[in-house]
C-alpha cells in the first residue's frame, strides 16, 4: 500500500529547519504485515528531541530513514500469529520492541533488549527487514521500529500497547516516549519515595514528565531547572514546587534542601549538566541520567563523589519501563488528574509542516507538538 511519510536522506545542522528543509514528505510503498506484525493507521505523532538528534547527526542512524517514534493509532490489520491486538484496537507505539526472551527481558528490563537494539540500530523491524521502499524501489529504513510521521506504519506486535478508546489521541501520543522515559526514570529507575527531595534539570517533554512522575510519587520539594522562563513556569503548573534558572541552581538547591537534593534527574543530554547534578545532590544522593548526549561527549567528575560521598550516577533508558505495565498505569494517573500531560501540548500541525515544527522544538519554544498524520484527531 502507499503511505505518505517524513523521510530524512541526509543529516543537517543548517538552521532554521523551516528554510533548510532537511526532511521531506514522500509517498512510500509499505509492505503488508508479516508474521507477528500489525498495520496501524497513525492518528497522532509527537515530535521529540530524539528525532532532532537523528536529523543533526548526534544519533547516527542508517539513511534514508522514515522518522517518528512517539505516537498513537488504530490497528487496521494483523499478520499471522498476532494475539496481542486486533483490528480496531487503539494502541500506543513503543520505540523498543522487546523480544521477551533474552536475559534483560527475562530480568524485567525490556528497554535493554539486545535483539530490539540490533533491529533498531539497523533500521529494520524486530521480525524482519524494512518494509518501506521509495518511488525508485530503494529501501527506506524504519526509525526505532516505528516510523510514526506517516499515515500508516507496520510494526512488530511487541511495539504496540492497547489503550482505552476514550483517551484523546493527542494526549495518548505522549505516553510512548516522553512519559515512559521521564516518569519512568523517577518511578522505576530511582524508585522515588514520598517526601524525597527531587531536582529535574532540563524541562523538555522528558524532563517535564519527570516532574509529573515526582509529583505522582509524592516527592517534596520538586525543583525544576531550565534557562527558559516559560518552561520553568510550566513546570510549576505541572507540580514543581520551586523553579530556578541554571546559573545559581546548585546553591539554591543546597540552601532549600539543607545540603542537597536526594535525587536529581538529568534530562538535557549534557555531560556538563550531569556533573552539575552530582554537585546538586546531597551525600548519598542519586543522579539519574535520561538525556542522550552525542556519542563523542565525555563526562568528567570528581572521582571522590562516589566512594567518598556515597553518590551514585544511574543511567535510565526508556525509564526502565515495562510498557505493557507502565503505559496503562500512567494513563490512569492522567485520568485521575495526577499527570496532566495535555499542558505540554504546544501545537498541532500537519505532516507538511514538519520542518517548521522541528525549528520550533530546536529553538526551545515548543515542548510537545503533535503531528496530525491521517485526519483522525477529531475522530
Amino acid at each position: 500500500m502507499k503511505t505518505r511519510a517524513v523521510v530524512l536522506r541526509g543529516t543537517s545542522t543548517a538552521r532554521p529547519y523551516s528554510e533548510s528543509r532537511p526532511v521531506e514528505v514522500e509517498e512510500l510503498e509499505l509492505g503488508a504485515p508479516r508474521e507477528g506484525e500489525v498495520l496501524v493507521r497513525i492518528a497522532a505523532a509527537s515530535l521529540c528531541h530524539s528525532d532532532l538528534s537523528v536529523v543533526n547527526g548526534d544519533r547516527v542512524r542508517p539513511l534514508p530513514m522514515a522518522l517518528g517514534h512517539e505516537a498513537v493509532g488504530v490497528v487496521q490489520e494483523t499478520g499471522p500469529g498476532v494475539g496481542r491486538v486486533a483490528p480496531g484496537d487503539h494502541v500506543a507505539l513503543v520505540f523498543v520492541p522487546s523480544c521477551g526472551f533474552c536475559g534483560d527481558c527475562a530480568a524485567g528490563r525490556p528497554a535493554l533488549c539486545a535483539q530490539a537494539a540490533a533491529a533498531n540500530g539497523s533500521g529494520a523491524l524486530l521480525h524482519g527487514p524494512s518494509l518501506l521502499t521509495d518511488a525508485s524501489g530503494a529501501p527506506v529504513h524504519h526509525q526505532l521500529g516505528v516510523s510514526a510521521f506517516s499515515e500508516h506504519a507496520v510494526l512488530a506486535q511487541e511495539s504496540v500497547v492497547p489503550i482505552p478508546e476514550d483517551i484523546p489521541f493527542a494526549v495518548a501520543s505522549m505516553f510512548g516516549c516522553a512519559v515512559l522515559t521521564g516518569a519512568g526514570a523517577v518511578i522505576n529507575t530511582a524508585a522515588l519515595r514520598p517526601g524525597q527531595s527531587t531536582a529535574v534539570y532540563g524541562l523538555g517533554g522528558v524532563g517535564l514528565s519527570a516532574v509529573l512522575g515526582a509529583r505522582a510519587a509524592g516527592a517534596y520539594p520538586i525543583i525544576a531547572v531550565d534557562p527558559v522562563r516559560e518552561k520553568r513556569e510550566l513546570a510549576l503548573r505541572l507540580g514543581a514546587s520551586h523553579a530556578y534558572a541554571p546559573d545559581a541552581a546548585v546553591r539554591q538547591i543546597r540552601e532549600l534542601t539543607s545540603g542537597g537534593a536526594e535525587l536529581a534527574v538529568e534530562a538535557v543530554g549534557s555531560p556538563k549538566v550531569m556533573a552539575e547534578c552530582l554537585s546538586a545532590v546531597a551525600r548519598g544522593g542519586r543522579v539519574v541520567s535520561v538525556g542522550l548526549p552525542a556519542p563523542d561527549r565525555v563526562l568528567e567528575v570528581p572521582a571522590l563523589a562516589f566512594a567518598g560521598e556515597g553518590k551514585s550516577l544511574l543511567g535510565s533508558y526508556m525509564g526502565d519501563a515495562v510498557p505493557r505495565r507502565d503505559i496503562p498505569r500512567f494513563l490512569e494517573l492522567w485520568r485521575a488528574g495526577l499527570m496532566p500531560v495535555e499542558l505540554m501540548h504546544t501545537g498541532t500541525l500537519p505532516l507538511s509542516d514538519i520542518n517548521a515544527a522541528m525549528e520550533e522544538l530546536a529553538s526551545g519554544r515548543a515542548i510537545r507538538q503533535v503531528i496530525e498524520t491521517s485526519g483522525m484527531l477529531d475522530a
